[in-house]
């Protein structure tokens, strides 16, 4: 028995169009959060040893500070990379800028951002408080993750 697909929607290009996803709702609803990162989760020290933890955060950190490191090398190369091309293209006169609509989209995306932050920030401040806290029930642990991701950025 076959099926059939129903035809593509076609959406709409407007730039209010779209739906914003919201996790903070999610988050509170399954406090999977808090069971990882909040107090009854208890530090790292009463699970493992001083040089299991050192060693643990030092391979995680390594790790995440060489990926940063190369994913940071191709972000950077591509945008000027494309930055580049642009302006080759601009001084050649393949491309013509619009300043005035630039100006224009900078100030909108500006003001969008703006908005959004305010509304943010309590969230936010909640996260940096339980990122403190878990930092301080698992300092060793923490410091081995520095260590590691300098070293990873290093290599």
């Amino acid at each position: 028995m076959a099926t059939r697909n129903p035809p593509p929607q076609e959406y709409e290009s407007d730039d209010d169009s779209y739906e914003v996803l919201d996790l903070t709702e999610y988050a509170r609803r399954h406090h999977w959060w808090n069971r990882v990162f909040g107090h009854s989760s208890g530090p790292m020290v009463e699970k493992y040893s001083v040089a299991t933890q050192i060693v643990m955060g030092g391979v995680t950190g390594w790790c995440a500070g060489f990926l940063f490191q190369k994913v940071g090398k191709l972000a950077a190369t591509a945008v000027g990379g494309g930055f580049l091309l642009l302006q080759v293209a601009s001084h050649s006169g393949y491309v013509q800028i619009d300043w005035k609509r630039v100006e224009k989209d900078v100030n909108k995306a500006k003001r969008q951002i703006k908005k959004r932050a305010n509304k943010a920030a309590p969230e936010i401040n909640n996260i940096i408080e339980e990122a403190t806290e878990f930092i301080k029930q698992n300092i060793v642990i923490s410091s081995g993750f520095v260590g590691g991701f300098l070293l990873g950025l290093a290599s």
